[in-house]
């Protein structure tokens, strides 16, 4: 059975505080490590979870705001300074790569490894990366800047042999392949095996929706419905649902509700604005929209 893990790294708004980092993830899926947004500090937070750095090939910056991006050219640079020599693609909003490379070149810390940017402008959602076992897609949001969450969802995988209706038929091993893949197999008799006599449905593949930071936005729905997992912004309480309108964000309440409307399996809640002294706060508000809600801490790792 698979197993996708999420590791936050920092889940509060705005500035780094002595026990909170912002925004920053690291999702494992399918033998990779994709990093997600990388706020200050974001190295130091993935050495603390023993996180590879020489695994880390793709990272995802959802938006220019500092709290989200102000940590990568650290990063960049610490990847140099260790040697790497694999490539690294970046994919961000348009104007990421000059940002990045002007730090990198006035301090002759350019790169000795290939640095690839993938720069977004679309307001649609688009596909951005494909392998033979995963996909990840924009997810447009609604924030004061451009800016874009990712969703990352598995592919399907082969359907599961039947070991025992294989040998029942006496097929040889060359075929199984094959008929992990679908395919139906004909015998020396000519008598034709259905797929469906010889395997059973593969595992269901799961997704992780990443929405940060975003106003409100019903828009998302369609893209995201059925996730697995959805981390939804939560910068705010309901009381103060006229500061999210203002600055672009959302409420707990109005995170459950995507959750709820999208029909997602579990909703983590994140990016708490520091004015509030009880994270707990924010779940109880949500709950009382979506059941399955669960709190990001720093540090705090998630199985799906």
């Amino acid at each position: 059975m698979s197993e996708l893990k999420l590791h936050i790294l920092g889940c509060y708004s705005a500035t780094p505080r002595a026990f909170t980092n912002p925004t920053a993830q690291a999702l494992e899926i399918k033998n990779h490590i994709f990093l997600i947004d990388c706020g200050e500090g974001t190295q130091v937070q993935l050495r603390k979870q023993k996180i590879k750095f020489s695994r880390i090939k793709h990272i995802f910056i959802s938006h220019l705001h500092g709290d989200h991006f102000f940590g990568l050219p650290g990063l960049l640079s610490t990847f140099r300074l260790l040697g790497r020599d694999t490539p690294l693609h970046v994919y961000g909003p348009k104007g990421i790569k000059e940002a990045v490379t002007m730090m990198l070149k006035v301090g002759s810390a350019w790169t000795n490894y290939p640095l690839l940017f993938h720069e977004l402008s679309s307001s649609n959602s688009e596909l951005i990366f494909e392998d033979e076992k995963v996909e990840v897609y924009t997810i447009p949001l609604f924030h004061r800047v451009y800016t874009n969450g990712f969703l990352f969802k598995e592919k399907l995988g082969d359907r599961k042999l039947d070991i025992n209706a294989v040998l029942n038929y006496n097929i040889d091993t060359c075929y199984y392949q094959n008929i992990k893949k679908g395919k139906d197999i004909t015998l020396d008799n000519g008598e034709v095996i259905p797929n469906g006599k010889l395997t059973s449905d593969p595992v269901k593949p799961k997704s992780y929706a990443f929405c940060s930071d975003t106003s409100y936005n019903r828009s998302i729905v369609p893209i995201i419905e059925n996730t697995t997992l959805l981390y939804h912004e939560s910068t705010f309480l309901e009381e103060h649902a006229n500061l999210a309108t203002q600055t672009g964000h959302s409420t707990a309440k109005q995170a459950a509700t995507i959750a709820l409307d999208a029909n997602v399996e579990r909703l983590i809640l994140g990016h708490y604005s520091t004015r509030y002294g009880n994270i707990n706060e924010f779940k109880q508000e949500a709950k009382l929209v979506f059941d399955n809600v669960e709190l990001a801490e720093d540090g705090k790792e998630f199985l799906f």
